[in-house]
C-alpha cells in the first residue's frame, strides 16, 4: 500500500533544507548522516539501554559521526566514564568536540583513527559500531586487532548494521557473523527490535560468559 503524500511533512523537510544549506556543508553532512527522522526506526535510547554498561565504563564509539550515539553513551557511563568518539573525519571530530563542551561532557574525547586502526590510547570495555562495519576494509584483521589490543578484560564489540535490501550500505548478518568468529569472537547476545538494522554483540571467544554479558 502506498502512502498518501504528506504535505506537512514536505514542508517541514523544505525548511530543515534550507536552514541546512544555509548551516553550511557540515550540518549537511550530519543530517546524511542521522536523517531527519532517524530516531523513530533507530530507537537509541533502547539500544544503549540494552548494553547495559556499568558506571565508569569505557566505550570506543567508531565511525561517531556527528555524535548521534556518542552523546548517549557518555551519559550511560557517567562523569566517571569514558567514551572515544572515533572517526576518520576531522570535520565530524571536531563538531563532536564542540557539542560535548556545550552539553557538559567531559568524558567525551574525540580521536582521529585510520582506516584500519582505531588508534584507541587505551584498552575498552565496549568497542561500539553503527552503520559503519561496511565501510572497513579487512575487517577480520581489523577486529582480531581489536580483540589483541584494543578491548578490556571482559570487553565486548556491540555491532549495529543495516541489512541488505535496506540500503547498499549494509552487510548480511552471516557475513558478520563468519567474518568475527574467524577474528576470535563468539555471539552472546542479539537483538531483533530494529526493523531496518541487525544488532549484534559479540565477546571473545573464551571469556567468561559472566563477564561477557555486562
Amino acid at each position: 500500500m502506498s502512502r498518501r503524500p504528506n504535505p506537512s511533512r514536505a514542508i517541514a523537510c523544505a525548511v530543515a533544507g534550507a536552514a541546512l544549506f544555509l548551516a553550511g556543508c557540515g550540518a549537511v553532512k550530519r543530517c546524511a548522516y542521522e536523517g531527519f527522522d532517524r530516531d523513530e526506526w533507530q530507537q537509541p535510547d533502547r539500544v544503549v539501554a540494552d548494553l547495559a554498561l556499568a558506571p565508569g565504563a569505557k566505550v570506543a564509539d567508531l565511525g561517531a559521526g556527528g555524535g548521534y550515539f556518542t552523546f548517549r553513551l557518555a551519559r550511560a557511563v557517567g562523569s566517571e566514564g569514558r567514551v572515544y568518539a572515533v572517526d576518520i573525519d576531522e570535520g565530524m571530530n571536531a563538531h563532536v568536540a564542540r557539542e560535548a563542551r556545550k552539553q557538559g561532557l567531559a568524558n567525551v574525547r574525540t580521536v582521529l583513527a585510520a582506516t584500519d586502526d582505531a588508534r584507541l590510547p587505551e584498552p575498552v570495555d565496549l568497542f561500539f559500531t553503527s552503520n559503519t562495519y561496511h565501510h572497513l576494509e579487512g575487517r577480520t584483521a581489523y577486529f582480531r586487532g581489536v580483540r589483541e589490543r584494543q578491548l578490556a578484560p571482559g570487553g565486548r564489540v556491540a555491532i549495529v548494521e543495516f541489512r541488505p535490501g535496506i540500503t547498499s550500505h549494509s552487510t548480511d548478518r552471516k557475513t558478520i557473523e563468519s567474518e568475527m568468529t574467524a577474528a576470535g569472537f563468539r555471539l552472546v547476545k542479539s537483538f531483533d527490535y530494529l526493523e531496518r538494522q541487525n544488532y549484534l554483540v559479540f565477546a571473545p571467544d573464551g571469556a567468561d560468559p559472566e563477564e561477557a554479558a555486562r
